[in-house]
């Protein structure tokens, strides 16, 4: 596995960073395959994202050769203002061309069992096989000062090791179910970028990121891409306790 640490002042520049990089990484992939599978998150730092593509990248890419998929999303209505879907279409999709076939959201009003096991199936599906498991070009994570991320959280750790493509995770302290992709699936992709920000996060960023002894308990430990690239896109205040 190759790992890099990026290290910017705050979310915006984090942001404007990531999509030059994102840009040069969707330029490179369509000139071998026909489209560009993309899983991306929810969450503060993504929003500030979209909304830096919105503003300077609008028609700078080839929305119609992208394909977004969704890491999790909380199992509640589109239109619920904590469906990740929901932010994601309001900050990003709503605003650019993009062909609705393009946009594989996941039915957080469903069943989550069922739903679950029907997103798994489309992205099989859709998706190329590496090693027997659905391969993504590019999976966009955040990070929970728990060491969370997906829907995988500390208690639930078997999600990593899942022969399933995506199943049920549990919030810990709401009780709220969510669809998440499994450990095996992320980790098969081409490219994996993890956006965290705050000085609330820094502590558990050092843990992982320096591969301390304990930091085994943490699922975000344990992305680790066999055949890809991970980057760690940082702010200054969840950079704090880096070595």
């Amino acid at each position: 596995m190759n790992q890099k640490i990026r290290i910017f002042k705050d979310g915006p520049q984090i942001a404007a960073a990531f999509t030059e990089v994102f840009a040069k990484k969707i330029e490179l992939i369509v000139e071998e395959q026909p489209d560009v599978k993309v899983a991306i998150s929810g969450g503060s730092t993504p929003r500030i994202w979209f909304n830096y593509l919105v503003n300077h990248f609008k028609d700078k890419l080839p929305w119609s050769k992208l394909h977004f998929y969704w890491v999790d999303e909380r199992c509640v209505p589109p239109d619920d203002e904590q469906s990740n879907y929901g932010m994601t279409y309001t900050h990003l999709l709503h605003q650019i061309e993009i062909p609705e076939e393009n946009v594989h959201r996941v039915r957080g009003e469903d069943d989550p069992e069922t739903e679950a096991e029907r997103y798994g199936q489309l992205i099989k599906q859709n998706l190329p096989d590496r090693q027997g498991w659905p391969k993504f070009d590019v999976i966009i994570l955040g990070m929970g000062d728990d060491g969370h991320t997906a829907s995988i959280f500390p208690d639930q750790l078997p999600l990593l090791e899942s022969e399933k493509v995506c199943a049920v995770g549990v919030h810990p302290d709401s009780g709220q179910k969510r669809i998440t992709l499994t450990g095996k699936v992320i980790n098969q992709a081409d490219w994996i970028a993890f956006m965290v920000t705050g000085q609330g996060k820094s502590e558990m960023v050092a843990k992982i990121v320096n591969q301390e002894p304990d930091s085994v308990k943490y699922p975000a430990r344990h992305i680790v891409p066999e055949h890809g690239f991970l980057e760690w896109y940082l702010d200054e205040a969840a950079a704090t306790k880096l070595n």
